[in-house]
């Protein structure tokens, strides 16, 4: 299936956390992001080289998770013709205000639950001047601070079954599949869907729990892999959880490291930035459950938290 091209990019992401004032610390001090705002319970993140007006919107909540995925699209008209096909599924919500730095927002949700948005209109970040870079094509200064993630790069959704979403993100948004895991049984259990040519935006993964609407992580990309062998003693030093890593995946080759923030949510920190798929005719790789049974590129062994943790928290995870 070739590429559909009218959602252009994964915009932004919102997080919940039921530990406000620490998640904040967490994503500007310990990932370097730029404070963009408040509304409400929320803080606008940044950044330093996404060139919208925020990255992730932190939400305080009485639990962890995801609140919404916003994609943007590539013209009105694109907007307008994905719209008109998600509502052909009955999985629309329907037209709501756009919120800062974006104009109206059309929210749906996919087949397992999470919610997801659609817009077109969007104001480009314009820093004050002491955020000002050097380069005029950055979208602002490099902080200096904590690990100084560049962009948000992708998101990885828990889902009880993997191949329906996947579905709907390639038949309704015209994502296409570039890499994915098969069981023995047949079973998918893993899809990486790409929009444009950066190998990934969004991921649907396996739930074990047999639970709904789950977010596994999401994904923030740092300018050097030197820098996540950094980020792993940052996080040493401030006593935030490392779960696994630094190491490398063998899908997707990505050099990773995952932390849990104070609300729970996992994040990954990984680099290179997705890999470029800039074959029109790209074939979809499938990875069999012996192949990953290997574990990661060089040897290490999937934990078994992988499939289990999540957020929000089921009974029974500790984590």
């Amino acid at each position: 299936m070739s590429l559909l091209h009218d959602v252009a990019h994964l915009g932004h992401v919102e997080v919940f956390t039921p530990e406000p004032e620490k998640s904040l610390w967490f994503f500007t001090e310990i990932l370097g992001m730029t404070e963009n705002g408040t509304d409400g319970d929320a803080v606008y993140l940044r950044t330093w080289d996404d060139y919208e007006h925020h990255s992730l919107k932190l939400t305080a909540h009485h639990t962890s998770g995801i609140g919404h995925t916003a994609l943007r699209c590539t013209s009105q008209a694109a907007l307008d013709r994905r719209v008109a096909a998600i509502e052909r599924t009955g999985m629309g919500v329907g037209w709501q205000e756009g919120e800062a730095g974006i104009g109206p927002t059309y929210a749906f949700h996919d087949p397992d639950g999470h919610q997801i948005q659609l817009y077109w209109e969007s104001k480009w970040y314009d820093p004050p001047q002491e955020l000002r870079p050097a380069l005029k094509n950055q979208a602002q200064a490099y902080p200096g601070r904590g690990v100084g993630v560049r962009r948000l790069d992708h998101v990885n959704y828990l889902a009880k079954k993997v191949s329906q979403n996947g579905d709907f993100v390639s038949d309704v948004l015209g994502g296409r599949v570039t890499e994915q895991i098969m069981m023995n049984d047949g079973t998918i259990s893993a899809q990486w869907l790409h929009f444009g040519n950066k190998s990934y935006d969004l991921v649907y993964t396996s739930d074990w729990t047999g639970s709904s609407a789950r977010l596994h992580h999401v994904a923030f990309a740092t300018d050097t892999r030197e820098d996540i062998l950094r980020a792993a003693d940052i996080m040493l030093d401030n006593g935030v959880f490392i779960e696994t890593g630094p190491h490398k995946h063998a899908i997707q080759q990505t050099f990773f490291l995952y932390v849990y923030e104070p609300g729970g949510n996992r994040i990954e920190l990984c680099n290179p930035v997705a890999r470029l798929i800039l074959a029109p005719d790209w074939r979809t790789i499938t990875w069999t459950e012996t192949e990953r049974a290997k574990g990661q590129a060089w040897g290490l062994k999937t934990i078994e938290s992988f499939h289990t943790h999540g957020t929000p928290p089921i009974a029974g995870d500790s984590r």
